[in-house]
């Protein structure tokens, strides 16, 4: 049997797919978490601070989606 031949390329794209993916799991926590917040009947301060609580770990999720997409995208144009 041969060995199978990888190249860059190849880890480019399964690396990229691996950061949207871990983007995505950030993406659906965020919506776990905003939802429980929205379904316990917090007061308006203590809604906004658990909002403002899960915006970083939001757009650091969709930041990692994006760079795992260009990945993707830059992987596939040059293989």
């Amino acid at each position: 049997m041969e060995a199978a031949e990888h190249s860059i390329f190849d880890l480019l794209i399964w690396g990229g797919a691996s950061l949207s993916f871990i983007g995505l799991l950030g993406l659906v926590w965020c919506i776990v978490y905003v939802a429980r917040a929205r379904g316990s009947k917090l007061s308006d301060d203590e809604m906004r601070g658990r909002l403002r609580r899960a915006l970083p770990m939001n757009l650091g999720s969709l930041f990692l989606s994006v760079i795992g997409l260009m990945l993707v995208i830059l992987g596939i144009f040059l293989a």
